[in-house]
């Protein structure tokens, strides 16, 4: 049996919840949980923002952990191996996408926290191929965020070939933001941080930013017109886009990894006058994520986390849900 924490109605308070997980399938691991973060996709697929959930909704989707069982056709991990798992649990693994390596673009994926149990849990079960190594160097009680919202500001580096000569803005320093202004700056990029809070000005230039703008005031945005090769928006919230346009170069992409859920403004003749794009992308395939993960072992790139443990979940969700956090929050096993 698997002991989780599940939501059992929308919005609901997390309780104690009892699973039989069937036989292990022979292309599944079992990962013993120590350590799950908590995104706020976790928060809207409890809340059911998304209309899709399935109750009860066991969450977490940025699982670290130990293998603790292997599938008889397993044999790329090892039992006792440091792993993680993110926003996928499995892949159809022979349509078009996954047969290119693009599995994070699989319409048959298996979503580890949508009509399957994800890791706020004792145990959490997976296809084999979307388990991901953990290799060393890495901090394991930080690195549950990067299986989410690290490959989520990593993965368009990859995508959109950044060049370590290129200049780059990121629009939010919250829980994506942070770890974006760290991988850009070890990739070599001019770094820019768009931040509302004058708080934050100092820690964005400590975190790796090279130059902070007030996403508040329009003339400082106004004043990096034609600047940006790549604006990276982790906000949720609808901005003034065209502005923004306006600070990229020739050939410039606004790049949304940020959830905004109102329909974009956009000023297409801003677009063609300089050849400019926008863009979006999700979290990415495995390949990707183990990339990523030697990236920031090289270059010691880690999230910044409040800790809680698995007893007060509930506490850690509302914290995370305060806005408060900093920046990201993990479940710990005592």
């Amino acid at each position: 049996m698997i002991n989780a924490y599940a939501a059992f109605e929308a919005k609901g308070e997390l309780k104690p919840f009892e699973y039989d997980p069937g036989e292990l399938a022979a292309d599944q691991v079992e990962i013993d949980v120590q350590y799950s973060g908590i995104c706020h996709s976790d928060i809207s697929v409890i809340d059911n923002d998304w209309e899709f959930s399935q109750y009860p909704v066991v969450a977490g989707h940025e699982v670290v952990g130990k293998i603790a069982k292997l599938g008889s056709n397993v044999t790329h991990l090892q039992q006792g191996q440091s792993v993680g798992l993110g926003w996928h649990a499995g892949y159809c693994n022979h349509c078009k996408q996954c047969d290119n390596g693009d599995h994070n673009l699989c319409g048959s994926a298996q979503t580890t926290i949508a009509g399957h149990y994800g890791g706020f849990a004792d145990k959490v079960r997976a296809e084999s191929n979307s388990v991901v190594a953990i290799p060393d160097g890495i901090d394991l009680e930080t690195a549950g965020p990067l299986f989410c919202a690290g490959i989520t500001v990593f993965n368009p580096l990859l995508e959109y070939n950044i060049k370590p000569t290129d200049k780059v803005a990121v629009i939010g320093i919250g829980g994506l933001g942070h770890l974006a202004l760290q991988f850009l700056r070890a990739w070599g990029c001019e770094v820019t941080a768009f931040t509302s809070s004058e708080a934050k000005r100092k820690e964005a230039l400590e975190l790796g930013a090279h130059h902070t703008l007030s996403s508040r005031d329009k003339k400082e945005i106004a004043s990096a017109a034609n600047r940006f090769d790549l604006i990276i928006s982790t906000v949720n919230v609808t901005l003034n886009w065209n502005l923004y346009l306006s600070t990229l170069a020739p050939r410039g992409r606004l790049h949304f990894v940020g959830a905004t859920m109102e329909p974009l403004n956009i000023n297409v003749f801003s677009l063609l006058l300089s050849q400019r794009s926008v863009s979006s992308s999700p979290a990415g395939s495995p390949a990707a994520i183990a990339k990523m993960l030697d990236f920031a072992a090289q270059h010691n790139i880690k999230p910044v986390i409040e800790k809680f443990s698995f007893d007060n979940i509930n506490e850690a969700i509302d914290r995370l849900r305060s806005g408060d956090a900093h920046y990201r929050v993990v479940l710990c096993k005592d």
